[in-house]
Order: structure tokens, then sequence, then C-alpha cells
């Protein structure tokens, strides 16, 4: 029985993809900027050096990038300062599952380690990570399965022994690069017909991970 496991964080762990889209809609709308849930759509699973790239890539060199995303920030912080960071259904049961059944548990997430350590505290789960490996830490931003190669390294553990738990298409492919077996719990992004051979299981929520877990 496999009792190695890697999650993801954002739009995994934490509800916060949606946050992030509807604070830079907000932005979208009193600056102007095309298409900006096309745009943010591919930056799901990516590092901040990627995303930035990305944006420049669809807006221009001229576009001006860290003011707009300054903007959304302060929009995203006062929501969870306000409400607090939503989680994913199903989070705590699963964690405790894993402690309980003795699990090494691992976090590859592609944002900044200090961002990182800092939500997970937030919410209770740091504690429950062996080991982190986050976007600063990577020279590969995800689909490069340097990441969660790193993930599986730290834990000592062969990745075809080890699931990982994502929610976008490039963490899916990260995952499976890797040659780990990527249990998918999608969110803002569908799989598409390409990306099913890479999916080992999909499931709805956390919940349906644990139950699968215990079978």
């Amino acid at each position: 029985m496999i009792r190695n496991i890697v999650f993801d964080m954002d739009g995994v762990l934490i509800d916060s993809e949606s946050l992030i889209l509807d604070a830079w809609k907000e932005v979208a709308a009193s600056t102007g900027i095309a298409d900006i849930e096309h745009t943010l759509m591919q930056c799901i699973g990516i590092t901040a050096p990627e995303t930035e790239a990305l944006f420049y890539r669809t807006y221009g060199s001229d576009f001006p990038y860290h003011t707009y995303r300054a903007m959304a920030s302060d929009i995203f912080q006062a929501r969870i300062q306000k409400e607090g960071l939503p989680v994913k259904t199903g989070v705590y049961e699963l964690f405790e599952f894993l402690r309980a059944n003795n699990f090494r548990i691992g976090l590859a997430s592609s944002t900044r380690e200090e961002v990182v350590r800092r939500e997970m505290e937030s919410i209770g789960l740091l504690d429950f990570f062996h080991i982190i490996v986050c976007g600063d830490m990577v020279s590969h931003s995800k689909p490069h399965p340097e990441i969660y190669l790193k993930a599986c390294e730290l834990l000592n553990v062969s990745p075809s022994e080890c699931y990982a738990v994502e929610d976008s298409p490039n963490g899916i492919r990260s995952a499976s690069q890797a040659g780990m077996k990527p249990l998918m719990v999608p969110d803002l992004v569908a799989p598409a017909a390409d990306l099913l051979p890479m999916i080992y299981k999909k499931f709805d929520d956390l919940l349906k991970v644990r139950d699968f877990l215990k079978n």
C-alpha cells in the first residue's frame, strides 16, 4: 500500500484561485484589461516569474504588470483579512486520516515559500508536512517535473510509490512526467481529453480522496 502523498496548495487545499481570479477581474474592470480570465487560466500552477512573463507576452512589454498585480493583491488580502482563507472541502478530514495512518506528506506548490508557510500555518496544516518544496526553490515551473522530483527526493521515496494531488493541467503534467500517480481534484479548469491518460484517479473533493486511500 502506498503511504506517500504530495499536495499542490492553491486550488487543492485552499480555495485561493477563485479569489485571485475575482480580484483580477475587479482590476480588469477598472483598467480595461482584455480577456483577463483566459490569461489567468493559463497561469494556474506556474510560478510568479512565469506568470509575469506570460502577462508580458499577452499584453506587451509595456504592460504595467507590477502595478496591476499590487492592486489585485490588495483586493485579495482585504478579502482574506475579512473572511479568512477558504479551505477546500475535506481538507481536515483527509489530513487527520493521513496522520493517523502514518502517511509521509509533502507539499509541492508553485507559490513562494514565505507565502506557502504563512498560509498553511494560518489554516493549521503546516505541521502536517514532512517536506515542503515551493516555486522559489526550483528552476523550472510546472508542467516541468522538477518540483515533484525534488519532493520525492526529500521524502526519500520513489515517484512511482507516491501520489500527487493536483487541480490543474499543469500540475498533472508535472506529476505525471515525474513518474508519480496523479490524483486530480479539478478546481477552475476541467481536464481536457489529452490529459486523461495522465490521471491515475479523479475525484470531486478531498473527502473522496480520503475514501479512496482508505480502501
